[in-house]
């Protein structure tokens, strides 16, 4: 594991760009009413400026900001949007070819009916009995002849399995490797130490078909548990990777400075899989140890790997002629970094904040 030195340190802007924070402030104020959301959105349009100066004239660089500033709450908005719109349902659904009521209603019956036929008789049974005739796992118990705990633990597996049914049919298209269907019913239940021993993390990043549908099972975790896990594909995953890290983070009682810290090296490590890989995800929970409090930011992507890690956390190194954070910035922002990375098949990092006391 390799320490971040002083983590309370944040790099320094230049004069140019820094004087351009009040204007970039009102210009997303004026569209976002949280504080911490509109601090969010200032640090990643500074972040993004910073980036390109060096290609813009003295003149350019407010109009810049200002067009950066709205894209990026744009972005956000969208995503809540769609995130309010779909909230209700069990499948965040595509926007059907034909926006008929009744037909998305029939094709949802038909996809619940198929799933349910895929379920074995005894979890069928269970799972009719009780969520629609209401029996609770006692009765079931004495019905089966078995115990209250075992009928809940019935439960629960069949209804991970009826997610993952329910998305392979509304896929219409079966799962392409037998081992997508145990990677999709580990994840719907939660089981983390089948996710292991299937490396299901790794599954997902080679896999497109799971990759797409993984995503509905994991964006129904309550961010109450402190665990989500976010696709990194484009920019605007950048975005949606800094908001949701912070969100967690401030469920630990992280300070505002802390937060910013946090933040920003999500938004980094996202950006290196944008520029980098071809796909990746963030991976972010609580932790505690030893009394302490913290937050994990694992990130893993399939792309060319690193052939020389020493050079690539070296301060000042950056390989796509950026503002010189990237993975030397996640260091020092963050108390504890380790990466890993196979050339050819992807890279690892695993990052970690603690709260101080």
């Amino acid at each position: 594991m390799v320490g971040s030195g002083d983590s309370a340190a944040e790099s320094e802007k230049p004069d140019d760009v820094e004087h351009l924070a009040p204007l970039v402030r009102r210009v997303v104020a004026a569209r976002i009413a949280e504080p911490y959301a509109v601090e969010d959105l200032v640090q990643e349009t500074l972040t993004r400026l910073l980036a390109v100066q060096h290609r813009l004239d003295a003149s350019t660089l407010a109009p810049y900001a200002v067009v950066t500033a709205r894209n990026l709450t744009n972005t956000l908005w969208r995503v809540r949007d769609r995130e309010r719109r779909h909230k209700h349902r069990l499948v965040d659904m595509r926007t059907p070819r034909r926006p008929d009521e009744a037909v998305v209603g029939q094709e949802e019956a038909r996809a619940v009916a198929a799933a349910l036929s895929r379920l074995s008789a005894k979890e069928r049974d269970t799972l009719v009995a009780h969520e629609v005739d209401g029996r609770d796992t006692r009765a079931l118990a004495n019905q089966f002849g078995s115990t209250p705990g075992a009928i809940a633990t019935r439960l629960h597996r069949a209804r991970a399995r009826l997610r993952v049914e329910y998305l392979i049919e509304m896929e219409h298209a079966e799962p392409p490797t037998s081992r997508c269907r145990r990677v999709l019913v580990a994840l719907s239940a939660g089981d983390q130490r089948r996710q292991e021993e299937l490396d299901a993390g790794q599954h997902l990043l080679e896999c497109d078909y799971c990759s797409v549908v993984s995503d509905v099972l994991l964006e129904r975790q309550d961010l109450d548990e402190g665990v989500a896990r976010i696709r990194v594909e484009t920019e605007a995953d950048v975005v949606v990777a800094r908001q949701r890290v912070r969100e967690i983070a401030a469920t630990v009682g992280f300070s505002e400075s802390e937060l910013v810290f946090i933040a920003t090296a999500a938004s980094e490590i996202a950006r290196n899989i944008v520029q980098f890989a071809d796909r990746g995800h963030l991976l972010v929970s609580r932790v505690e140890e030893d009394a302490r409090e913290g937050v994990q930011i694992v990130a893993r992507d399939v792309g060319p790997g690193i052939a020389d890690l020493e050079l690539a956390v070296t301060e000042g190194h950056s390989s796509y002629g950026g503002m010189g954070l990237g993975l030397p910035g996640c260091r020092r922002l963050m108390d504890e970094f380790d990466i890993e990375s196979e050339v050819g098949r992807g890279t690892t990092v695993t990052m970690k904040k603690w709260r101080r006391q």
